[in-house]
């Protein structure tokens, strides 16, 4: 299970049906979803100052408000089509095979501010909503999404790689009850000189380029040294961090060349 966060950027949905509740994954946070979708459309139906305001848009971006309006009418599309950016453009899910397509669908779930915990194959309209946005009526999403989202985390069996950063951690932990079963890249940069840094421009494009490397190996990864196999093909070198005790993910420093 690959756990990524969404973009900024999205592209709008180029199928006919409309958003679908029943039909995303983790049912159990339908009832927070239509809560959170009525405030939303609330808010974008109200004075468009404030709006720009709370979403941290301009009037050049006034295209967002009127997404936002339409969230229930709106065309859609898998949610990996409806997200655009330096992630999505890495792992350059389009020219994947079929075979390694259908694993990249089946691996990857993507923590939303406005839909919570989906699947990357989830059919979605386009939206502007940030992890870092306060919603009139709903107040933090950290707040709002939190437990939900740990707690559907909580049932899963499945080895944890979580790609998130930012606001999109704050969304939902992981719990620590399956703490020996996630891992948590961090992406570093080689320097000409000294020890390898974090450096943030690397770091969407690196974690991409993981992700495709997982759709294409023929193997699940079930622990972090067979993860770190994998990732050593795609960057200068890899370091396993094993946790300082007990409830805390590994870790694993991806070490990689400027871009």
């Amino acid at each position: 299970m690959i756990l990524l966060p969404p973009s900024e950027g999205k592209t709008d949905g180029t199928s006919k049906k409309v958003l679908n509740l029943e039909k995303l994954s983790y049912l159990q946070l339908t009832s927070k979803r239509v809560e959170l979708l009525a405030a939303v459309i609330a808010m974008a139906k109200g004075p468009t100052a404030k709006t720009r305001l709370i979403l941290s848009i301009s009037a050049k971006q006034d295209f967002e408000i009127l997404r936002d309006q339409q969230l229930l009418t709106a065309p859609t599309g898998p949610a990996w089509s409806v997200y655009t950016g330096v992630l999505y453009d890495a792992i350059g899910i389009a020219t994947l095979s079929p075979t390694a397509k259908a694993k990249f669908e089946k691996d990857n779930f993507v923590v939303s501010a406005l839909f919570g915990l989906i699947c990357a194959s989830d059919v979605i309209p386009a939206y502007r909503l940030s992890g870092d946005t306060v919603v009139p009526k709903i107040g933090t999403l950290g707040k709002f999404w939190g437990n939900e989202i740990t707690n559907a985390l909580s049932g899963s069996n499945d080895f944890v790689i979580d790609l998130r950063s930012g606001n999109y951690l704050k969304l939902g932990v992981t719990p620590t009850s399956i703490a020996d079963q996630v891992v948590v890249p961090r992406i570093m940069q080689h320097m000409p000189k000294g020890a390898p840094k974090v450096v943030s421009h690397s770091n969407k494009a690196s974690k991409g380029r993981i992700v495709r490397a997982l759709a294409e190996s023929p193997k699940s990864i079930s622990s972090v040294d067979e993860l770190a196999k994998i990732v050593g093909k795609v960057s200068r070198d890899v370091q396993v961090i094993k946790p300082k005790k007990t409830g805390l993910p590994w870790g694993l420093d991806v070490i990689v060349d400027a871009l």
